[in-house]
Parts: C-alpha cells; structure tokens; sequence
C-alpha cells in the first residue's frame, strides 16, 4: 500500500517525466482508500484574465480533473468552478484565509490591474464595497502558505500588459513585494506544470526556481535545446514559410530564447505542440511576451530591448534575448566562437550573401562578426 510520501514522489516523477497518464489511477486508488493522501487547501482567483489557464488546467488528461478535485486538492473557491454563487461562495473564501493562515496555497490567474486604482477589475463584493482583483490577491496572498502565479499574464503581465498597457497591468510579484511568488507561465500554462508544481509543494516545499521564479523542474531548459528540430538547425536546414517541416527560425521561431519543456511534455495528451503543428515556437512563457517576441512570424532583423536600445538577431537566432539567461550569452558565444552560426545562415541563405553582425550594447557581451 503506498502511503502519501510514496504516492505523491510518483506523481512528481510523473510530472517531471511527462507520463502521468502511466501513474495515476491505481496508485490514487490505494492511496485514497488508505486515506494518506491529505489534500492541499487551494483558492484559486481570477483577475485581469480570459480564463485561458483554467480551461487548460480542466484539460488535464491523468489524473483527470474530477481526480484533482476529488483526490488531491481541497479545491475551496474558484469563481468558474464552484456549484455555489454569491456571498455563500465568498463566504467559503473568507473563512480559508481567516482559519486557515499560511495552510492554503493561493492560485492566480491573470495580470493585476493597477490602473486608477484597479477599479477596472473588479472580483467580489463585500458589505456594499466592490472588491479589486489587486485588492483581494494581495489580501490573500499576505496569509497563503504559497502564492502560484499560473498563466503569462499573473506571471509577467502577458497580452494584457501590451503596449500601450493603458490599464497598467503587471505580475503578481509587482503587487506582493514582500514574498516570494512561484511562477508557472506560459500562455496558456500547461496543466502539467500547473498540478507538478502544487504537488511538490506539497511533498517538498518550493521547488528550486530560476531567476524569474519559474520552477526549474518544467523551465530548466529552452525549446531549443530539446527541439527535434535542432538538428536542422546546426545544418542550417531552414522552412522559408510556415508549414514546413524544417527548423521554424527563419520564420519566426523564439525557441531559442524560450525555456519551457514543451518539445518532450507536449499537450493534448503528449500528442501535439506548436512546432509539432509546424508553427513557430511564439515564446509565451517568458517575460516580455508578447511585446519582445512580437512578430510571431517573422524573423525579425531586431528584438526592442527596455531602455530603448535594439539589437540586431539575424546572427544570432534571437539568442540576444540573454535577458532570459545568462546561459544563452554564453550559448552564443561559443556559437560565434565554432563558426556553427555563421555557416548555419549562410547556407540557409538563397543567395547565400546574408551578411553576419552583431551590434554592441552595453547588456551583453561584445562581439563583431565580420563577413568572410
């Protein structure tokens, strides 16, 4: 009989090797019968959001959502999910936080809205007072045990922070200065970062996290660097339109700037992914989206960096973007240094006179590249 600890070490091996569909059922079973899997108090509230990450998190394939509810976590509020409605609904959410301080791990979706004192956001009703989303999140999120922040938007600010952001939407974190919060991006987040990331926190604590408070566990990586494409790419085998089973970068593809593990986890029940589909890696799970990824589908010759600075990527496969890591610059580098770069787009080139250049800027390291 597995006991809690045995069962939930599955489940983050599950969600670490992508295959909780193998694990679940009988294991679930045997723990819940043996009643050792205590479930996690969990609120859940929505914000300046298009409710993309709940659809994916119900989208779930093993465990099945009904299997969360039912099984895992103590799913306490969540306004698109709950049977009950008005003050008996906010009810259930006041007395999480007032009984139950630092026990309860509160779920965010969407981007905080700031602007005229985020009365463009309005989540609950108190006593007469419409309550804002920026108001409640930081209310709970001073008592939770945790704070996830799950989609682009709670994370980053995401679409909703786009220039010319008139609604000054920004991150969770930018509201909650006083603690940590653990980001899962991505546009939408995948369910299995989402439930991998509140099952360790349930058996370990907090995950190691990256420098934007990603969990290493789902963000370790780039697209890149486990695309199965890459090897068109260090042969310089490039698609010149969208469709093509070639590697995607001269069409736009971010995957070189974007760490996610969507190349192995993949979605609709590992079935599928963008570049799977032929399309171009969009970089949904890193700061800045949309803005600094924009045009999805276009090898852009710049990337706009904050301060107004733009540095040329043609050379480089957008690895200028080393805002993200440090590791990137260092990719490039070494990339630069073998020569790979250069012969891989001049080969991808139809007249093969693309010229190589990396323009100087303070934020990165210092390289020319001169034609040969």
């Amino acid at each position: 009989m597995l006991d809690r600890r045995d069962f939930l070490k599955l489940i983050i091996k599950g969600a670490i090797l992508g295959n909780f569909y193998q694990l679940i059922t009988p294991p679930l079973a045997q723990a819940v019968a043996a009643g050792d899997v205590k479930k996690l108090p969990v609120v859940m509230i929505e914000t300046g959001t298009c409710t993309g990450d709940s659809i994916s998190l119900d989208n779930i394939w093993t465990p099945t959502f009904s299997d969360i509810l039912s099984n895992i976590v103590d799913w306490r509020y969540d306004w698109s999910m709950n049977q009950a409605q008005g003050d008996a609904a906010y009810r259930i959410l006041q007395e999480t936080y007032e009984k139950l301080p630092n026990e309860y791990i509160l779920l965010v979706q969407g981007s905080m809205i700031r602007s005229d004192g985020g009365h463009y956001d309005h989540v609950a009703y108190e006593q007469g007072k419409l309550i804002t989303g920026m108001e409640l999140v930081r209310r709970l999120g001073l008592k939770a045990k945790y704070v996830v922040a799950i989609g682009s938007c709670a994370t980053f600010g995401g679409p909703v922070s786009g220039y010319p952001n008139p609604t000054q939407a920004t991150g969770v974190q930018n509201i909650l200065p006083e603690r940590k919060v653990i980001n899962v991006s991505g546009c939408p987040a995948h369910p299995d970062w989402t439930m991998g990331t509140l099952l360790h926190l349930a058996l370990y604590g907090e995950p190691e996290l990256d420098s934007y408070g990603r969990p290493k566990l789902f963000y370790g990586e780039t697209v890149h660097n486990r695309c199965p494409r890459r090897r068109d790419y260090d042969q310089g085998i490039f698609a010149t339109d969208i469709g093509q089973k070639e590697c995607l970068y001269r069409v736009g593809c971010k995957g070189p700037v974007t760490y996610a593990d969507c190349p192995t986890r993949r979605w609709n029940d590992r079935f599928n992914w963008p570049i799977g589909c032929n399309t171009p890696c969009i970089g949904c799970t890193e700061p800045g989206f949309p803005d600094l990824m924009s045009p999805f589908s276009v090898h852009s010759p710049d990337i706009p960096i904050p301060g107004g600075t733009k540095i040329a990527t043609d050379s480089i496969g957008l690895g200028v973007l080393g805002l993200t890591s440090a590791a990137i610059v260092g990719h490039v580098a070494a990339s630069l240094y073998k020569g790979r770069i250069q012969r891989n787009l001049l080969k991808s080139s139809v007249r093969g006179k693309h010229r190589l250049s990396l323009k100087k800027a303070k934020t990165f390291h210092h390289y020319r590249v001169k034609k040969t």
